[in-house]
């Protein structure tokens, strides 16, 4: 039986060299095609690989529980990259945002939670740092779960200027474990949220 590898990383960006970059398009998002050759586990170099790269900023989720009573916030919207879904291109999430040069994590969960459900958070928890889509896009999340009063919560909100649209859910924890299980929750941050969520949901609710 062979021993495995070790799961430390044997290589760091030493061990890449980019050859190329150059700049396909740049509009709300850009496209970089990137040239290089990297090391091999084996030894030596590879040849040239070529990549077209989705360079975005970095990403900040927040899932947003109340404890007290046990109910989660999400928020629906359309989304451009499910325009071609079966079912729908309207998506439940979690609110997110893409992070500004000046703000801490922190400051663009509880932007963003305002912005888009109206909503003040109190405690935030970190859950995870993760690349949703490393093959293609050097995009970073980091994914918070956001503790919460939900009264009152609602209605349509967004800003204009970024032709924002987005309607506010507030449902009871066993219906968005319902929703999860049938498929209609199947986006990165709702998947990875949840499943913390239902770890740990009976130590928050003791903290009440």
């Amino acid at each position: 039986m062979t021993d495995s590898p070790s799961l430390n990383a044997p290589f760091t960006v030493d061990d890449v060299e980019v050859m190329s970059r150059e700049y396909l398009y740049e509009g709300f998002f850009r496209l970089d095609k990137v040239t290089l050759r990297h090391r091999q586990f084996e030894g030596g170099w590879s040849g040239e690989v070529v990549r077209e790269v989705h360079h975005r900023h970095d990403a900040v989720g927040v899932l947003l529980y109340d404890p007290e009573q046990d109910k989660v916030v999400l928020v629906e919207q359309i989304r451009a990259g499910a325009l071609n879904d079966a079912h729908t291109p309207w998506k439940l999430e979690c609110v997110a945002g893409l992070v500004d040069k000046d703000e801490s994590l922190e400051d663009v969960a509880r932007r963003e939670a305002l912005e888009e459900a109206g909503c003040e958070v109190g405690d935030l928890i970190l859950l995870h740092t993760y690349y949703p889509s490393p093959g293609a896009c050097d995009e970073r999340v980091t994914l918070f779960c956001g503790l919460i009063d939900s009264g009152g919560l609602g209605g349509v909100h967004g800003l204009d200027e970024e032709h924002e649209d987005i309607r506010v859910h507030v449902l009871p924890f066993v219906q968005v474990w319902e929703l999860l299980g049938a498929g209609r929750l199947d986006n990165a941050m709702c998947l990875i949220g949840l499943h913390w969520l239902a770890a740990e949901r009976a130590s928050l609710r003791a903290r009440r």
